[in-house]
């Protein structure tokens, strides 16, 4: 398997069309993690760092299952309804996305002595739990078009092909971005023998690229804690998340109406590559939190990294029309392109929360969290072998890679703040607000194509009815933020004009909300 990582390797002509995996946006997007789970933790903002009583926390500060009295058994599924609206070259797009899924299930089993044996006991709970807590949501859609007449994106086929003239002449196509160039015709050759596009782009071409994502990661816990005589609460769990992540991108060109300056009678090209990633890892996380008096407490937790092990698979597919023919590219039997699979191993960075609330007696509380993740810290490791294509062994190309992903990304500080009012006996209203900071660094911003998100805002509310044996919450969260990519990188090296390409960047703006409905009894 030929790793081409990101736009980011210096020498190669790689570019965003190629959705490759094992690359510094992917280590983001396996790494950026926030709990989800139960509509009553939604309702205010997942601000769980010291408040506790509730399964999500498990997954925050462990800690927080020593607030539990009664044992209890739960679910919450929940509504995404995703909206995405985006801008390249002076055209608006917008996309629709709705899934049902599920956000949690928890089974907490608590033994908490009464009467006699509360005095003589200095634990006075002890509870274990075991469950699943969403921990990333990736399904998302998100599509942008217009008219450009400085690049294309078939140049970045032109490149590779000019670099890598050896896997472009082979007589059987390859995977490599110039090979499926030469052999969709896409491609043809100079008196000098070199190659170029039959893209006509200066006299305008229309752009397209349309993405759908889906998937999660799901966290599947054991947890432990208990209650250090009303004033210290310990806990800890060993988390085994699940990664299933799809990618199904599709990018075109077709020529622009008026574009008459078309020698090579180019009609439309579609490039597209469907990413599946599988992969589970464990991590573990310890919490505290201690009480200093009846209306204040504070928490603190830390979380190891995550080490997964992963499996990719890569599948592109070509279509070409040209002089009235349509040739196509794929990985069916005869179709020229292969499946690509490549397992490896991951690390997400470390994290640490720190966490206040004040109790407002039996109101309710005020709560906040303080997040911290150095995005920096994550790292590849592949298996022991050479990369054919390219010499250099596959952990040395992990190694190049993780050199980016220290200089792409940062420490980010994230904040949560929260609060509950009880109105009655049983029933309670939330509030909830979030800020998750920008992890790119300013170079991480500068590399081309561009391809990176800004900070994003959770606003959140909710209700819940809790009764002795039985209670029901209901939580709204509706996230805010933006993303900016361009659909292709051009290596000016291998492009016989010998010029630098100049590329439209879009703008996407994301609303994402999620109703989650959560239902459980206590014994």
């Amino acid at each position: 398997m030929r790793i081409k990582g990101l736009v980011l390797l210096a020498g190669a002509a790689i570019s965003a069309i190629n959705v490759d995996a094992q690359d510094v946006r992917e280590a983001y997007d396996l790494s950026n993690q926030t709990v989800q789970g139960s509509a009553r933790s939604m309702g205010f903002g997942n601000a769980l760092g010291s408040v506790g009583g509730d399964f999500s926390a498990v997954s925050v500060n462990p800690a927080g299952i020593g607030v539990y009295r009664s044992s209890e058994i739960s679910f919450t599924p929940s509504l995404r309804i995703n909206s995405t609206t985006g801008d390249y070259a002076g055209s608006a797009s917008a996309d629709n996305n709705t899934r049902f899924g599920f956000n949690n299930f928890a089974f907490v089993f608590t033994s908490a002595p009464k009467g006699h044996r509360y005095d003589k006991h200095q634990w006075k709970a002890v509870s274990f739990g075991f469950g699943m807590n969403r921990v990333a949501d990736f399904n998302r859609n998100y599509s942008y078009f217009g008219r450009n007449n400085t690049s294309s994106a078939s140049q970045a086929f032109e490149s590779d092909a000019n670099w890598d003239t050896a896997g472009a002449l082979s007589s059987d196509p390859s995977n490599a971005l110039g090979s499926i160039g030469y052999w969709s015709f896409l491609l043809n050759r100079n008196a000098g023998g070199q190659f170029y596009s039959v893209v006509p782009y200066a006299g305008g071409i229309n752009q397209m690229k349309t993405v759908e994502e889906r998937g999660a990661i799901n966290e599947y816990v054991i947890s432990l804690g208990g209650n250090y005589r009303e004033k210290l609460l310990l806990g800890a769990t060993i988390g085994l998340p699940s990664v299933r992540y799809q990618r199904t991108s599709y990018y075109s060109e077709n020529i622009a109406s008026g574009n008459t300056n078309n020698p090579e009678n180019f009609s439309s090209f579609t490039y597209g590559n469907k990413l599946d990633i599988t992969g589970n890892g464990i991590n573990l996380k310890l919490g505290a939190i201690y009480k200093f008096s009846k209306l204040f407490r504070a928490g603190i937790a830390f979380h190891t990294p995550t080490y997964y092990s992963i499996t990719d698979e890569l599948d592109p597919t070509m279509t070409t029309v040209i002089s009235g023919q349509t040739r196509t590219l794929n990985t069916a039997a005869g179709g020229g392109l292969i499946r690509n699979q490549f397992d490896y191993r991951f690390s997400t960075p470390y994290k640490a929360v720190l966490s206040a609330t004040i109790m407002l007696n039996n109101f309710g509380f005020i709560t906040a969290d303080y997040e911290y993740a150095d995005y920096s810290t994550s790292k590849y490791y592949f298996s022991d072998g050479v990369n054919q294509s390219t010499g250099q062994t596959f952990q040395q190309e992990a190694d190049a890679i993780n050199k980016e992903i220290k200089k792409t990304y940062g420490g980010v500080s994230n904040f949560r703040l929260g609060a509950e009012g009880r109105l009655g006996k049983f029933f309670m209203v939330r509030a909830g607000f979030g800020y998750y900071g920008d992890p790119y660094t300013s170079y991480g911003k500068s590399v081309q194509p561009a391809s990176y998100t800004t900070e994003r805002i959770d606003l959140s509310g909710g209700l819940g009815f809790h009764f002795r044996h039985f209670f029901t919450d209901l939580g709204y969260v509706h996230s805010m933020y933006q993303g900016y990519e361009q659909p292709y990188a051009v290596d000016y090296l291998g492009v016989i004009s010998g010029q630098a390409a100049t590329v439209p960047t879009a703008k996407m703006s994301y609303s994402l909300n999620n109703v989650a409905w959560t239902i459980g009894v206590k014994f």
